[in-house]
């Protein structure tokens, strides 16, 4: 959420479990709760159950196990899919008396509960769960059980030491000993029919699994365990070598390190778990990127961006070198020498850094020093309000990346944002394939800000300057109220004047929709061009930005955005009006077809302008009421990005043309 212009950029950290770290407890308890969710990728309802499950552990940590195996025909990954299935996880969805009829299943403790799918069965429909939860955390255990363990990121080998005791007298012959090697935060595709757990996928559109069964480092259904009597400790030392890739070729996923966690139980036999608990694992040296603070918006020429380093292993750090990089071009590195603890954090203050040129650029920085580097490295945007432009704004995303070069996007709070789409017909009035969204049906901070900058301009003219850009919005609900805003400031973000300001019902030209809002292909009405004037603005150091308000509504598309200023001083005449254009193949590197729904008929003029404000290349047609086509040659021009400008009787505009040979 944007509250100012100064942020932290936390990086991702494991999702957090109440882990049972040693010595064990000796001290008489109640069973916890362990869920094994039997879920999938191509599974409807599954992110339901993942909600559900997330229930249970949030309203108690300290007393709830999850486990997610991917099993059965849901969890078959096809072309760009991950595969998260397991031998293991197949031999326990098939196990004698699991009984599972449909997914996403469940059992708690392996025990045949109320709500089993299949009568006498353990698997249990997810409405089950809850209630199920809350009669285990009622019974006495007889056992406890601890476990953690230590992982040398430069052998991977994994020591895991665990720990039970028995607290009473085993009611039955047998106890086993399961422990299951999980990981957290895998992103992956997920069908989600159900539009469940929404707050799981991250902005490019990838959803986060979460206690994914890796393997299992006792056989399937446990080690037997040979004493199980009033006062024992039973102890054991487990090792396992992590691998550089888990699933099916082609279709595996490196494990990182840092997300892995480790799941104990002790089973009566194969079922019934009397205790679960989950075990941390640390590595041998480890310094982890915590944060990076930085102003967001900067009109100075140097930044002194601050890290926080967090000491995330076994022994103490002396020494790190942290290098820092704008736009991919490495800095002067800081040396870093102390005496950082296990488990302890500081700040690292670098060497101040050239902002570089104005609007949007990245700053990531890479720690070295340690064992781990999965962990090593951060990133953050910031916005320089310098070299105004005298080139007009005009942008339809045609180009790959995002956001387009001198733009910038803050996101402070790293959740839903705006984002480059691209699908046949997809742009505005379907004239093109590409836009940028912005994912208020992904976003479910209430409030959320966002902010879009253009490039710094210079609007210096006699006349009031114009903004105006092609939208399509869908309400979820009547009662959805995402909101956008355009503001202006020339005094380098001091002060901000909002000129123009829409949302809810009265930005959208279609009825609400409750599944995620995609603009159709064959129909140009879901659009419209909106137009603001800047008034006051007429001036050389101009900064405007689209900030946008959360509703956890539906998405909004945005596309054509065109700001100039009419009888500008020093730059060619520049209209920005109500004009439906699309150029294509755009880049191009022979001839450009430029698409024009026209209101009424006459003369077109179409001008190719270098950076450098000179007309390279000028070409006059007549057009018709409705579509018309012009072709452009470019095979005689430089590689590079040009300005196109074409006007006509029922207005003009400026289009971004990339030219590459």
């Amino acid at each position: 959420m944007k509250k100012n212009l100064f942020y932290a950029v936390v990086l991702s950290s494991m999702v957090g479990s109440a882990f049972a770290q040693l010595p064990v407890s000796t001290a008489p308890a109640n069973k916890n709760v362990y869920l094994e969710e039997f879920t999938g990728i191509n599974c409807t309802w599954c992110p339901a159950g993942h909600v559900i499950g997330t229930q249970i552990y949030d309203a108690d940590p300290n007393r709830v196990v999850l486990v997610n195996i991917h099993s059965g025909s849901f969890a078959n990954a096809g072309t760009g899919q991950i595969d998260f299935k397991t031998g293991y996880g197949n031999a326990i969805d098939a196990m004698p008396g699991m009984l599972i009829q449909g997914y996403p299943a469940g059992n708690i403790n392996r025990k045949v509960m109320s709500g089993s799918q299949l009568t006498g069965g353990m698997a249990q429909s997810r409405n089950a769960w809850t209630g199920n939860a809350a009669t285990i955390k009622t019974q006495a255990a007889y056992c406890n059980i601890a476990l953690q363990g230590s992982l040398d990121p430069q052998t991977r080998v994994l020591t895991v030491q665990v720990e039970v005791y028995y607290t009473a007298n085993s009611p039955v012959a047998t106890n086993s000993l399961n422990v299951f090697l999980l990981e957290d935060k895998i992103p992956g595709t997920q069908v989600n029919g159900s539009n469940a757990n929404l707050g799981n996928y991250n902005a490019d559109g990838t959803y986060n699994h979460n206690h994914v069964l890796r393997t299992a480092l006792t056989p399937t259904f446990g080690l037997t365990i040979p004493n199980t009597t009033l006062g024992t400790l039973y102890t054991t030392t487990l090792t396992y070598t992590v691998p550089a890739t888990y699933g099916a070729a082609g279709k595996s996923t490196s494990p990182n390190f840092e997300n892995l966690e480790l799941a104990g139980f002790v089973t009566e036999s194969d079922r019934d778990v009397i205790n679960a608990a989950n075990g941390p694992i640390s590595m041998t040296k480890d310094a982890k990127a915590i944060s990076l603070a930085m102003p967001s918006f900067i009109c100075g020429n140097n930044i002194a961006p601050v890290v926080t380093i967090e000491n995330n292993g076994l022994t103490a750090l002396t020494d790190l070198t942290i290098t820092p990089s704008i736009d991919n071009v490495a800095k002067a590195a800081t040396v870093w020498n102390g005496n950082l603890a296990a488990g302890a954090t500081t700040t690292v203050a670098l060497n101040s850094i050239a902002a570089s040129t104005g609007g949007g650029h990245n700053l990531t920085y890479v720690i070295t020093g340690d064992f781990y580097t999965g962990n090593n490295s951060g990133k953050g945007n910031y916005y320089a309000a310098a070299n105004y432009q005298g080139t007009p704004v005009a942008e339809g995303f045609s180009v790959t990346t995002f956001p387009p070069a001198s733009w910038a996007v803050i996101n402070d709070d790293k959740g839903a944002t705006w984002t480059r789409k691209s699908g046949t017909n997809l742009g505005g009035f379907n004239l093109s394939s590409q836009c940028a969204k912005y994912d208020f049906f992904k976003n479910t901070v209430i409030g959320d800000q966002d902010e879009m900058y253009l490039p710094p301009i210079n609007l210096e003219g006699v006349e009031v300057p114009e903004i105006s850009f092609d939208v399509a919005y869908a309400q979820r609900s009547f009662s959805s109220n995402d909101q956008i805003e355009i503001k202006a400031s020339s005094d380098c973000g001091a002060t901000w004047t909002t000129v123009y300001a829409s949302g809810g019902s009265a930005l959208t030209n279609v009825l609400p929709i409750q599944y995620e809002y995609i603009p159709s292909s064959a129909d140009p009405s879901e659009w419209r061009t909106e137009a603001a004037a800047l008034t006051g603005f007429n001036k050389d150091n101009v900064i405007v930005k689209f900030v946008t308000t959360s509703d956890n509504g539906n998405n909004m598309y945005i596309d054509n955005i065109n700001l100039s200023q009419k009888n500008p001083t020093g730059i060619s005449k520049v209209s920005a009006a109500k004009l439906n254009v699309a150029m294509f193949p755009n880049p191009s590197n022979s001839v450009t077809n430029i698409k024009i729904n026209s209101a009424k008929a006459g003369d077109a003029s179409v001008k190719v302008i270098n950076t450098l404000g000179q007309v390279v290349s000028e070409k006059h047609s007549t057009l018709t009421e409705g579509f018309n086509a012009i072709e452009l040659n470019v095979s005689d021009l430089a590689t590079g990005i040009y300005n196109v400008s074409i006007e006509t009787a029922g207005g003009s505009v400026v289009k971004k043309l990339t030219v590459i040979k």
